[in-house]
């Protein structure tokens, strides 16, 4: 239905709000205004674990979306190889009230209709997340 895209962001604290605009504006590009928000949350919190956890030195990570009728499809690359490594996989954390950090996956399970983690090619992972579409016009849209 749409013509999905990605963009490349470099290892700087500045590129998270680079990337959440880039998704607002392709959303709204494609007109769905139902999901912007969820999504643009969804970018800051695994685009900040990819800066922080997963990329190596000097690497970015690719913000990639793509839609169909029912669903907008979130991805972002990363370059840290967790394969055959000590790196954990993403998994939602339990932090203690009074931590300030370990909530982003929880944000994103809570948000999204569905995420996962999948292996990425040479190297790398990819950490997905997917939110109902709502495409004017859709019986989703209208009820």
């Amino acid at each position: 239905m749409v013509d999905a895209t990605q963009k490349f962001f470099e290892a700087k604290p500045e590129s998270i709000s680079l990337a959440r605009d880039f998704a607002a504006m392709t959303l709204k590009a494609w007109g769905l205004d139902a999901p912007a928000d969820d999504v643009r949350l969804c970018v800051s919190e695994l685009a900040s674990n990819a800066l922080l956890h997963g990329t190596k030195r000097g690497h970015g990570f690719l913000v990639r979306l793509d839609a169909d009728e029912d669903f907008v499809r979130l991805e972002v690359h990363d370059s840290r190889d967790g394969r055959g490594s000590r790196e954990p996989q993403p998994a939602i954390q339990h932090p203690a009230d009074t931590d300030t950090t370990g909530r982003g996956l929880r944000i994103v399970d809570i948000l999204a209709d569905g995420w996962g983690v999948e292996d990425r090619e040479p190297l790398g992972k990819i950490v997905w997340s997917r939110f109902k579409a709502g495409f004017p016009g859709s019986q989703d849209h209208l009820g």
